[in-house]
């Protein structure tokens, strides 16, 4: 296990991203840094973080928050925004990415989607960012760069064409054209500018620096393989390209602390100091080895130097959890949050499977609540539920949320899920008996569809449903709140928990598609493939 002894106060900690936020990229303007990383799918789409320092870090907003710019429906997970990476041009935002329609990599059935970017000049305001502005070149991981004589450069990867019919690999190879930015319009045929021998090269990005300009690939997957590579030319993007002397330029092991790095993105900050962020998992050790991350792949952040024109990432050592560093500062991510639903707009930070069709909710600020109205999809569907989700960024922690509901329907349900996707998750919620007295009781349903069933001793009480996120298991219960005041210390004591799901049960592989994301907890509310008719009220939710 990789640790690194600090002998000062001068430490920065990672991740600097924690919980799902994968393939991170990074620009600075002025002496302002963002990041976006991938949202796959989730709406909104494309999350956008600020800072000044590289360490503390603040979502701000996101770039693709209406249906003219992304409409996901029914992916597999996995699908959906992949590796958006962000740039700044003369004044103007842009994030560049694409969307999976269908992603199957158990039948080897994916479309490669058309990719686009959408662009800003006004990075704090999300509604600003324009409609899609599309690509001809198919494929994921995109990346503009603009030359000096103002020729843009469109990086992408995708299957090779010319492909061996036999092969057994994957073939994705990165391919390079030049476009009209404007159109979008490619003006140059594709060339395929690096292929790998793990028949996995993606993740490109481009630079210059001085004489050369420099190619950064992630290679080998993005598991217990994945590490980054670089390469650079004299003459421009299209290459020929000079294999950098100390590839792979990062690999941590599978007996890291941290696992599976790459995908880096550089900058150079305003001390004329080199950064790059790279994604990566931190899974559980215990005494009978590593345990699977429930926060899926995070951010994380290393200092660059170069020689000789090569640069050399983390001075040739794995990405750890603590780094000395003379400039910059361990700081200490609170793990509490609240929201009690009295503001006019949802907190950012909440997000939605898929894109919603229709409003199905209203945050009541007079009475300081959220109210779900369920739409007729369970949360097993491959459709859109009427369920908001927030990242788990910290364990050991306590999710809690406080509900008042009394389903007229035995199809009506509301409640709290810890949720991996659709495939698998764990849910606490209240339904009711199918006679005519509709009582309601508790339900568990745990990720293999078994239930457990708790009748509640009042017909309207609130109801406080808890998560308890252990660091190797998720612990769902319940407390009714059966008078209107009750003391703070009783609430350990009248908790009832109902039942235990494993942290490697709730990380399992689905059956189709990817684990690319990490655990979210979240609220939810439907109808058995009708409209639920009593609203759900949610009276706060919280990490404590």
């Amino acid at each position: 296990m990789t640790r690194i002894n600090l002998s000062h106060n001068h430490a920065f900690q990672n991740p600097i991203l924690p919980g799902f936020n994968p393939d991170p990229s990074i620009v600075r303007v002025g002496s302002d840094y963002f990041c976006v990383t991938s949202s796959f799918e989730y709406t909104p789409g494309a999350p956008i973080y600020h800072s000044t320092d590289l360490v503390r870090w603040r979502l701000i907003g996101h770039a693709l928050t209406r249906p003219s710019q992304l409409v996901i429906k029914t992916v597999e997970p996995g699908g959906g925004v992949w590796a958006t990476t962000i740039r700044h041009h003369d004044g103007v935002f842009y994030i560049t990415t694409c969307c999976f329609d269908r992603y199957r990599p158990q039948l080897d059935d994916r479309v490669f989607p058309r990719g686009f970017y959408v662009r800003t000049s006004n990075i704090w305001d999300s509604s600003s960012w324009s409609d899609p502005i599309y690509f001809d070149l198919p494929g994921f991981d995109q990346d503009l760069f603009w030359d000096d004589d103002g020729t843009v450069y469109l990086s992408v990867t995708r299957r090779k064409v010319d492909r061996c019919s036999n092969s057994k690999l994957k073939d994705l190879a990165i391919h390079v054209s030049t476009i009209d930015l404007e159109s979008g319009s490619s003006t140059s045929p594709a060339l395929l500018i690096r292929e790998s021998p793990t028949g996995i090269s993606e993740g490109s990005h481009h630079f210059k620096r001085g004489n050369y300009y420099y190619l950064f690939t992630a290679e080998g997957g993005t598991e217990a393989e994945h590490c980054e590579w670089v390469m650079r030319s004299s003459t421009g993007p299209f290459g020929p390209y000079e294999v950098g002397p100390r590839n792979p330029l990062l690999r941590n092991t599978t007996m890291d602390e941290i696992q599976s790095t790459g995908h880096c993105d550089l900058l150079e900050d305003n001390q004329g100091r080199w950064w790059a962020v790279c994604l990566g998992v931190r899974p559980v050790q215990t005494k009978a080895g590593f345990k699977p991350s429930v926060f899926g792949r995070e951010s994380f952040l290393m200092p660059v130097t170069w020689e000789d024109d090569w640069p050399v990432l983390n001075g040739n050592r794995p990405v750890a959890l603590e780094f000395e560093d003379k400039d910059l500062y361990r700081l200490e991510l609170p793990s509490k949050w609240l929201d009690k639903f009295d503001n006019n707009e949802m907190q950012l930070g909440w997000y939605r499977k898929n894109t919603p069709i229709k409003c199905d909710y209203v945050l009541d600020t007079k009475l300081s609540c959220l109210k779900l109205y369920g739409g007729p999809y369970d949360l097993s569907s491959r459709a859109t539920p009427t369920l908001f989700l927030r990242k788990q960024t910290h364990r050991p922690v306590l999710w809690s949320t406080q509900l008042s509901f009394q389903p007229t329907s035995h199809r009506y349900e509301a409640g709290t899920v810890v949720w991996w996707n659709h495939d698998t998750y764990c849910s606490i919620g209240i339904r009711s008996t199918r006679n005519a007295q509709h009582l309601p009781y508790i339900r568990v349903r745990m990720p293999d569809g078994t239930t457990t069933e708790v009748p509640l001793t009042s017909t309207d009480a609130d109801v406080e449903l808890f998560i308890d996120c252990q660091l190797c298991s998720y612990r769902l219960g319940f407390r009714e709140l059966v008078s209107s005041i009750q003391a703070e210390d009783e609430k350990d004591e009248s908790t009832t928990w109902v039942a235990e799901v494993s942290t490697e049960t709730m990380t399992r592989e689905p059956r189709l598609g990817a684990p690319f994301t990490g655990m979210m907890l979240g609220l939810y509310a439907f109808g058995d493939m009708e409209k639920c008719l009593t609203p759900a009220v949610f009276k706060y939710a919280s990490f404590t």
